[in-house]
């Protein structure tokens, strides 16, 4: 590894660190739950290790994927890897995975009859300009390689979806860029659920189109 290289990873693992700490201090990520990888210039990636709180990260210990997604250094990696390496097997342009079991994103997966297609309405612009559709993948246990085929199939058209009866798994061109959609998408969520029961006027399907349109949204 060049000294470019090595002072490259050693910036990222000071960014996981610091974002993740963002996250559990704002109340996104409690306990050990949670994770955040990001993709090295080698290929290879930066991943959040298993049972730590993202509150407590040591950037020295974080687990250390080669290209091929072996772990190769760090402590032991989360169970939910796959879900990280899935998602970048399918989007060349991501740069980082966060993947939460934020609180409100958890209710919203929980509710019988939303539209497994597209959970949530298009209640602002900027959820629009920042997640865009999700879609629901339907509950199977965490850590199961089917979970990580299921979030394969969706990545190619979605950067976020949402596991039922778990949490969103956010892909972004940056660190900065998963975590800001992951914020958005978790307050959508609070905003949906607050409104529930009352009359709402979401976006048209004329201002999405315009959106998009607009900021060249995928």
């Amino acid at each position: 590894m060049t000294d470019a290289q090595t002072h490259a990873e050693n910036l990222a693992r000071g960014e996981i660190a610091r974002v993740g700490k963002s996250l559990f201090d704002r109340g996104l990520t409690f306990g050990s739950t949670g994770n955040i990888s990001l993709r090295l210039e080698d290929g290879g990636w930066l991943m959040t290790p298993t049972n730590v709180s993202m509150g407590e990260l040591d950037p020295a210990r974080l687990s250390r994927f080669d290209a091929n997604g072996r772990h190769i250094g760090g402590d032991a990696p989360t169970k939910e890897a796959m879900l990280h390496i899935a998602m970048y097997g399918q989007r060349a342009d991501a740069r980082a995975v966060v993947h939460l079991h934020s609180t409100h994103s958890v209710a919203v997966s929980l509710i019988d009859g939303v539209d497994p297609l597209d959970v949530l309405p298009p209640l602002t612009a900027y959820y629009i300009m920042r997640v865009g559709r999700l879609p629901l993948v339907p509950y199977l246990p965490p850590g199961d390689s089917e979970l990580a085929r299921a979030v394969g199939r969706l990545a190619g058209e979605h950067h976020a979806v949402l596991l039922a009866n778990h949490g969103p798994v956010v892909a972004g061109t940056s660190l900065a860029n998963a975590q800001y959609a992951t914020e958005e998408l978790e307050e959508t969520a609070r905003l949906f659920l607050l409104l529930r029961g009352l009359p709402i006027r979401p976006l048209t399907p004329q201002q999405v189109a315009d959106l998009r349109q607009r900021f060249d949204l995928k």
